[in-house]
């Protein structure tokens, strides 16, 4: 849609109650104007991974060559890299008996949390990941998706606005250490993210990824007709 980058930035970030909604338009060949009017697309795919995996199968079914002869169906040949930003440490807050009884504003605020919104936040980006790690579990293909997410986060460590630079250092000596951590995947029981035995680092994993990435770039641009006639 011939969008420009900034304002895919400002849209994608636009996150409702911390930053405003974006408005912007474009114009296509036919000098046909478009309007847009958007919000952070978490609160339709907080975990995105699984609108990119449906954009890699939607070029498949288009006939992208660069696909051929990969079919639809085929998620054995994906490689999908899902990187989280962080979540509360997983807990037991609360229980059926105490939401029972809550009313808009316990739903909205309580113990200093937002039920809420945490539950339709994590509910969606939990769900993904589920979904994801069983087919290709199913496929025997689970070494090809990589979940990196930091699930033991506390106090600022979860805020999303706190912008010091003390917190920032944080931030990043938090990436680092996930970099260090074993793999994880989740349990199809409990949902729950357990590292794996005899799996490497992510560090490692991730240059795995870049390995079979490179491979199939180079790959790729042998077979291209575009590359040949250069």
């Amino acid at each position: 849609m011939d969008a420009k980058l900034s304002d895919v930035c400002i849209s994608s970030s636009a996150a409702p109650t911390y930053l405003p909604a974006h408005h912007f338009q474009t114009q296509d060949k036919d000098e046909n104007f478009h309007e847009f009017n958007l919000v952070d697309g978490g609160v339709a795919a907080n975990n995105p991974a699984l609108v990119a995996t449906n954009q890699v199968t939607k070029q498949i079914m288009t006939g992208n060559p660069d696909f051929f002869p990969i079919k639809p169906t085929d998620c054995g040949r994906f490689l999908v890299i899902s990187i989280g930003t962080g979540s509360a440490k997983v807990e037991q807050k609360y229980n059926a008996k105490i939401a029972s009884k809550w009313g808009i504003l316990g739903w909205l605020l309580n113990g200093g949390s937002n039920p809420i919104m945490d539950v339709f936040s994590y509910a969606s980006g939990d769900m993904v990941d589920l979904h994801i790690s069983v087919v290709f579990q199913a496929l025997y293909s689970e070494e090809n998706y990589l979940r990196i997410q930091d699930d033991t986060l506390s106090g600022t460590d979860t805020s999303v606005d706190i912008t010091t630079e003390e917190n920032m250092a944080k931030l990043v000596e938090r990436g680092e250490t996930l970099l260090k951590k074993t793999v994880s995947r989740v349990n199809l029981k409990t949902g729950l993210l357990e590292e794996c035995k005899n799996a490497g680092t992510n560090g490692e994993t991730l240059k795995w990824f870049a390995k079979l990435l490179s491979e199939e770039k180079r790959f790729r641009h042998s077979k291209s007709p575009a590359a040949n006639n250069l």
